[in-house]
């Protein structure tokens, strides 16, 4: 009879720890990263009492078991980390794309109304007011440049402040799992049980842990061991490690992130530190940031060198020849803190057309120098020797000391070439309308000759026409005399150049340029014997707009990157890179967040709570608790009647 009982007991049990298993289910269907639970139970096997076969003893509560696929946890967590690097990659460029797409804060409309002044002042060449609206024009240009540097620099800032809150988040998380590894230790010790709700709790935070870098677990005797980067330990056993940010070597206002052991500190690579909100933070910032800032300032520099060089070929109101009308930003040169020689490197640009948007690295192995793009991690120097020669359109000196083994400094030729950029002409009349020569021809001349307008080049000094220059053709020997003395000439026909020595008679070609220390012409047509024409300086060019009219032709034409784009394409491109990116990343994030879904919907279909499931198990238990029950009242009206029975 008391087996009986036993028997009851023990489905009563099970039947109890069904309903409170189910009713921990119904409750936590909203919890995240919660398991459903199931009550695992077990025959108690049976006994031979009567001879007869073996009759049962009920059953037991083996464990409560936590449905949880270790497999597609792992998917899960891996597919949270690629999607958050993708996201956080995609938000920060999506910011970059509507500052540079935006029509009433970007360059072309400042590019088109500064060269609108200068065709003002092509048709007012001696207006002052005309001369100071260009001069408006150039210093809102300027403006815009600097105010989208600023803008980029910003988000550079912003780029470090969220890497600051990454590694906050990644050395809490760190810490808690931690902590859970200890008390999971502690439970399974004590009762020998599972203690599923904190194996969630742990692997909610592993799952959290993974939205701001990549991790790799290693389970040991039931602890979590969280792996970054390179195979950095983060939490082993109940330790954890912690990770903080520290300032580049070669960039005060870059911020990496270091890794503490023993005391001391550790930068961690960046293209190691992959997935999640860190690694697109790293990602965001090499791969799109520094190149989009390095291009702006390209820009700049290109649109500055073009100008000035056309500027300084003209003459301004004083008499003087054009000076630089912009500034261009030097390169900039940082050695790293790390360094233990007392080399001061120098860099400059030697040829704007040749720049690219990379940075570059001259590090020093104690024999030989090395100059790498780091665009591309390509080598463009090595050898014993300094590097001496032109790098991509950029000249490096070591104006003093010398570099020890292991030294390196970064060069940034054109990071600063927006915020660099300034009109440096003040005064209105400095500005360099007219060309510093004139041509003409006497009405006396018999042929059909003409002599162009004139033009110099950078090599002119202002010695070819100190005194007018009278030119004259002789029929006979179809030759051009009255040449200064002392200056060779160069005739170019059809691209091919012909240096007659000075004091010699010219040959002449219809439509050739001449030139002579640093003045050009061209004379075309049939000049008659004796015909003459003269070249002086211009001493009264205050209404002349030659030079002007150069500058604006500057607009349009193919004068950046080696001559294949003007200043509003060079933008243009700039504008259709960074969009392009945008909409790659938007689409790539949209793709790997529907797969994160698509795995977490296959966790939680065999994971997750399900309402109609756990309200037929309540009513299986709930009858299965009625039925011991039942069970029990036979029993005891059986012991009732065994009882009556021996009265």
């Amino acid at each position: 009879m008391s087996n009986l009982l036993s028997i009851a007991k023990s489905g009563l049990a099970a039947a109890q720890a069904g309903v409170a298993t189910t009713g921990h289910n119904i409750a936590n269907e909203k919890t995240p990263g919660y398991s459903r639970q199931l009550v695992i139970q077990s025959s108690l096997g049976g006994q031979n009492l009567t001879g007869g076969g073996y009759i049962g003893n009920g059953t037991n509560v083996d464990s409560v078991k936590r449905i949880f696929n270790d497999f597609l946890a792992a998917q899960v967590v891996a597919a949270q980390s690629s999607t958050s690097q993708l996201d956080t990659y995609y938000a920060q460029m999506n910011k970059v794309n509507n500052m540079l797409a935006d029509s009433s804060v970007g360059l072309a409309p400042v590019i088109q109304s500064f060269f609108k002044g200068i065709q003002d002042l092509v048709s007012n060449p001696g207006s002052a007011s005309s001369r100071q609206a260009m001069l408006s024009g150039a210093e809102a240009l300027v403006s815009r440049f600097q105010s989208m540097d600023g803008q980029l620099s910003s988000m550079r800032a912003g780029v470090n402040n969220e890497i600051t809150g990454a590694v906050t988040n990644i050395n809490a998380y760190a810490k808690q799992i931690a902590q859970l590894n200890d008390a999971i230790a502690k439970a399974q010790n004590s009762g020998g049980q599972p203690p599923n709700d904190l194996l969630d709790q742990r692997d909610l935070l592993v799952a959290e842990l993974a939205k701001q870098t990549k991790v790799s677990i290693v389970q040991q005797a039931g602890d979590y061991n969280v792996f970054i980067g390179n195979g950095q330990p983060l939490v082993v056993g109940n330790s954890n490690y912690d990770l903080v940010t520290v300032t580049s070597p070669t960039d005060p206002g870059r911020l990496e992130v270091g890794y503490v052991s023993n005391g001391n500190t550790y930068t961690i690579p960046e293209n190691s530190l992959t997935g999640g909100n860190l690694g697109g933070l790293f990602e965001y910032r090499s791969q799109s940031l520094d190149p989009i800032q390095n291009a702006l300032g390209r820009i700049a520099l290109g649109l500055a060198a073009t100008f000035n060089a056309q500027h300084k070929l003209g003459q301004d109101q004083n008499g003087n020849l054009g000076g630089d009308f912009f500034s261009l930003a030097s390169p900039a040169v940082t050695g790293s803190t790390k360094n233990t020689g007392n080399a001061q490197i120098g860099a400059s640009i030697s040829n704007v057309d040749a720049l690219t948007t990379s940075d570059y690295r001259l590090s020093y192995d104690g024999t030989n120098y090395k100059v790498t793009r780091l665009s591309d991690n390509a080598s463009m120097y090595s050898g014993a020797a300094f590097p001496t020669g032109t790098i991509d359109g950029v000249d490096f000196s070591a104006t003093s000391g010398a570099m020890a083994s292991g030294d390196e400094f970064l060069i940034r030729p054109t990071v600063n070439g927006a915020s660099g950029l300034n009109v440096l002409i003040k005064d209105v009349k400095e500005i360099a309308a007219a060309t510093p020569i004139r041509t003409g021809a006497p009405s006396t001349n018999t042929g059909t000759g003409a002599i162009s307008a004139g033009n110099i080049t950078s090599a002119f000094n202002g010695s070819a026409v100190t005194t007018p220059v009278t030119l004259t053709y002789d029929s006979a020997a179809n030759t051009l005399t009255g040449f200064p003395a002392g200056m060779p000439v160069t005739v170019t026909t059809n691209g091919v150049p012909t240096t007659f020595p000075a004091g010699t008679p010219v040959t002449y070609t219809a439509g050739s340029v001449i030139s002579f220390g640093g003045a050009e012409i061209k004379i075309s047509g049939a000049p008659a014997n004796g015909d003459k024409f003269t070249i002086s300086a211009n001493t009264n060019g205050d209404g002349d707009n030659r030079n002007m009219l150069a500058l604006g032709e500057l607009q349009t034409k193919n004068v950046l990157q080696g001559g294949t784009a003007s200043y509003n394409s060079a933008y243009s491109q700039l504008v259709s890179l960074v969009g392009n990116k945008t909409r790659e990343l938007q689409t790539n994030s949209a793709s790997e967040g529907a797969l994160l879904k698509q795995m977490q919907t296959a966790q939680q279909s065999e994971s997750g709570v399900n309402l109609d499931e756990e309200a037929t198990n309540l009513l299986r238990y709930q009858q299965a608790y009625q039925a011991s029950g039942k069970v029990m009242q036979a029993v005891s009206d059986m012991f009732d009647v065994l009882i009556s029975l021996g009265r």
